[in-house]
């Protein structure tokens, strides 16, 4: 009793001051919904991109903060006061405003718009914000383009380890597989390169050949990955994590004995057009697609399989077909994502998807959760945030960042959004309208 009195005598003086706050902010926009927070958001991104590096002049910041200023605050404690009124001004007060003056234009909105135009209008209003804000800072355009290919890798590795329920290492190898493929076919095809020679089509067609290089490399890489499927899925239990990581090793091998392509040298000369804009369209749509996968019947049938195998088999459930296009269409995506991988940076070499590589995409997986697109964004968005306000700590970042990871594991063994997703409450509310509608036409009948 004496511990808990104590406590809440530590806590008092926040609350005085916290619960006010919340208090205002529900009653102001409690009833707020999200395209009113997008929209707000990307006013502010776009104010910033216009007015951004004067306020940060006047404000003694030399230049608009990366990431918020938050890498600023921890190098340089003494301009605290200043990126909060940055944040303040940039920020907050923007999307606050436009948010409140909104809010009764979008709920009229809400009433008469279907479910689909609704979806993409917020996309729409995503794109903006992001597309802003990465215009501001080449710095925040390669994180932004960074930070989609690991979400396409990361939620591909979940179709296998979280609604398979198996343990797979191989994503770097089949990143690296999509990377070569794509980057060997866009060379040859429309870049004059010492090795490949005179460019075979005309480079102005590169932006768009680049979908077919990445279709095929993902239809390569899920080939590829047949090796692995055919023999480790007539096996039970761990199994597929040893295939799996002789598989990494294997195409890492490979890759650095062929010369034509570098060897362990690397290969480069990639063209320029994995634009934001390029890499947002096949993150948008892999998560589409997956997000399908995982609802369709065959995703209930893997979530099947990863519960009880043996029962599922007896509902004339088939397991082997089941894990296989499951660790196919984790193959596929992994190998786009390796081909942006490789337009985005413009060289590749073996040592760029070794184990390492596989051990961050699964950091990121189960920060964010098992079975859930949603933790399949937020782990990345997370992980890679935080690995670059930490930054200002250079090697001792890879000491804080394990840390924070283990206490999230301890405190969420599941991660964040593990076996659940956001809730939209639009959506939810026409979920449950449909589901009225259904149910009052079966009493009718």
């Amino acid at each position: 009793m004496g511990t808990q009195t104590a406590l809440s005598r530590v806590t008092l003086p926040w609350r005085r001051w916290v619960h006010p706050i919340v208090a205002w902010f529900r009653q102001h926009f409690g009833d707020a919904p999200l395209g009113s927070w997008l929209l707000g958001a990307a006013v502010a991104t776009l104010l910033e991109r216009l007015f951004g590096a004067t306020i940060a002049y006047y404000l003694g910041l030399g230049s608009v903060p990366a990431i918020f200023g938050l890498s600023i605050v921890l190098k340089t404690p003494a301009l605290i006061p200043s990126v909060l009124v940055f944040v303040l001004l940039m920020y907050l007060l923007p999307t606050l405003l436009v948010a409140k003056f909104t809010t009764p234009l979008f709920l009229r909105w809400e009433e008469r718009l279907s479910t689909r135009v609704y979806v993409l209008l917020h996309v729409l209003f995503l794109f903006l914000i992001l597309y802003f804000w990465s215009e501001v800072d080449p710095y925040r355009l390669l994180v932004l383009r960074l930070l989609g290919i690991n979400i396409l890798l990361t939620l591909s590795l979940n179709l296998v380890n979280g609604w398979m329920g198996e343990f797979s290492v191989s994503v770097a190898g089949f990143m690296s597989v999509g990377a070569y493929v794509s980057s060997v076919f866009m060379v040859w095809g429309f870049v004059n390169d010492d090795v490949f020679g005179p460019a075979f089509f005309p480079e102005s067609l590169a932006p768009l050949a680049f979908p077919l290089s990445l279709v095929l490399a993902g239809a390569v890489t899920a080939v590829s990955a047949l090796a692995v499927a055919i023999p480790s899925f007539r096996t039970r239990g761990d199994y597929l994590a040893i295939i799996t990581l002789a598989y990494l090793f294997i195409v890492k091998s490979t890759f650095e004995n062929l010369d034509f392509i570098g060897g362990p040298r690397g290969f480069m000369n990639q063209p320029e057009v994995a634009s934001f804009t390029v890499v947002f369209v096949w993150v948008v749509l892999g998560i589409w697609v997956m997000h399908n996968f995982v609802t369709s019947t065959l995703g209930k049938a893997t979530n099947a399989v990863r519960d009880n195998e043996s029962a599922a088999e007896m509902m004339t459930v088939d397991t082997r077909r089941v894990k296989v296009v499951a660790f196919l269409t984790h193959a596929f995506w992994s190998g786009v994502a390796g081909g942006l991988y490789a337009h985005v940076i413009g060289y590749i070499n073996p040592s760029s998807f070794d184990l390492r590589k596989s051990a961050e995409i699964l950091g990121m997986l189960y920060l964010g959760g098992l079975n859930s697109v949603s933790g399949s964004i937020l782990g990345p968005v997370l992980f890679m945030f935080l690995s670059e306000i930490l930054r200002p700590f250079q090697l001792a970042k890879w000491l804080v960042i394990p840390v924070i990871l283990i206490y999230a594991m301890v405190r969420r063994p599941r991660g964040l959004m593990g076996f659940q997703e956001l809730r939209v409450p639009f959506l939810v509310r026409r979920r449950q309208a449909q589901e009225e509608a259904r149910a009052h036409a079966v009493a009718g009948d």
